[in-house]
């Protein structure tokens, strides 16, 4: 991949973005100074940590939202505590999805796939700007690509590897079982969304990736251009709160609101809205998960599994063995696939180790791959090697041991 930066477009671009050279370098600071000191005698409270990653439109947005952000949490947080903020401003998504596995901070402020991640390992989801966040692949209305399928083989101008429009195409092509490097003849990466209309039009890039706010900004503007994917909309920037705080999520909520509508010039008409764990299912599993499908097997669900198994197929559980003691559909045999490779549609599966040996002679008996659900990995790499060494009738069930729990079916424990 080769990155492409603004300056090598036009000088326009260097001149617009040297003015906030300055105001970006401030971002550049760990911490953000104590604010007023606690009632004089009372002893000061530890302060509050918090993250915030403003995304990745443009320069000058990103030091907008950053410092809207701040200004408000001060406002927010400081009666609660009465003690200095600890504010570390981040451009690095994948440094943040780390840090909320850590617990590192008591805040996140940052796009909807670092806020999923935070939710996923136990932070309480506060609040959302109200307006959306969809990934939209976008190209020139004369382009002959009107969808996913048929931008295979062009050239795709993505965001940094951390963005969340980065993210959320990387997890849908994921599902397609494809990757970025497979699907398209090459990639330009652009620190900053509005960059990638230059590749457009300079005709560097068939196709560009960005969010949905940014394409209508540059329709609104008079660009010809459409849509031809769209991922599902998640949650725009928003709030998480670490378990067990000091401040509830609610009275952290009201407190937002209240100080973002008291400066509407720093957010504009955006207003806040509350959200649920479950307002991050699709974007905090999408990168995670396995692909929905896979070419010359059958997905099926429990109900199938069973009737497959009266049928006389051969299931194969291929977790370990601790997980197989514990519980494992009845009729089972456990096959362990050992898992090096990477959770990705192009594992390489010289780096895993499978016995394809104990799997029946005739290549035409029906053979079930199951483990421990969606996210599990190895049921999916199974189904794969069995489909590469001749196997006709192979089924995965991607839902696996959780599911076909879920369905009250027979369990065993050995």
């Amino acid at each position: 991949m080769r990155a492409l930066c603004v300056s090598q477009f036009a000088g326009s671009w260097v001149k617009l973005a040297r003015p906030t050279l300055v105001a970006a370098a401030l971002m550049l600071q760990v911490t953000v100074p104590a604010i007023a000191a606690a009632t004089v005698g009372a002893a000061a409270a530890e302060p509050y940590s918090v993250l915030i990653n403003p995304g990745d439109e443009a320069e000058q947005s990103r030091f907008a939202t950053f410092s809207a952000w701040k200004s408000t949490l001060e406002q927010s947080l400081r009666p609660e505590r009465g003690a200095a903020l600890k504010v570390t401003p981040s451009t690095d998504a994948s440094a943040d999805l780390s840090a909320t596995r850590a617990r590192l901070f008591d805040v996140f402020v940052a796009p909807a796939h670092v806020i999923g991640s935070a939710v996923r390992y136990g932070y309480v989801p506060v609040a959302s700007i109200e307006k959306p966040v969809q990934a939209v692949l976008v190209a020139f209305n004369t382009s002959p690509v009107s969808s996913l399928e048929s931008a295979a083989g062009k050239r795709l101008g993505l965001p940094q590897q951390d963005s969340v429009v980065t993210y959320l195409l990387r997890g849908e092509l994921n599902a397609a079982n494809t990757t970025v490097k497979r699907h398209f003849s090459s990639v330009v990466e652009s620190r900053y969304q509005d960059a990638l209309l230059i590749c457009l039009q300079i005709k560097r890039c068939d196709v560009v990736a960005v969010e949905r706010a940014v394409f209508e900004r540059w329709v609104a503007a008079g660009e010809p251009l459409k849509v031809v994917m769209q991922s599902k909309a998640v949650p725009g920037m928003g709030v998480a709160l670490k378990p067990a705080s000091t401040t509830s999520p609610e009275a952290l909520r009201a407190a937002l609101a209240k100080n973002m509508a008291a400066a509407p010039g720093a957010f504009g008409a955006q207003k806040l809205q509350a959200l649920a764990a479950k307002d991050f299912d699709y974007v905090s599993t999408l990168g995670y998960f396995t692909p929905r499908s896979l070419p010359g097997a059958t997905v099926v669900d429990a109900a199938t599994v069973a009737q497959l198994q009266k049928a006389g197929a051969l299931l194969f559980d291929t977790r370990n063995d601790v997980e197989f003691k514990a519980g494992h559909i009845a009729g089972a045999s456990l096959l362990p696939y050992g898992e090096k490779s990477a959770k990705d549609a192009d594992f390489k599966a010289a780096d895993d180790s499978f016995d394809i040996s104990k799997l029946p002679a005739n290549k035409a008996t029906p053979l079930v791959f199951a483990c421990n659900g969606a996210e599990c990995w190895k049921s999916f790499k199974a189904s794969h090697a069995a489909l590469k060494a001749g196997y006709s009738k192979v089924y995965w069930f991607r839902g696996g041991f959780p599911e076909w729990r879920s369905a009250n079916l027979p369990v065993a424990v050995q």
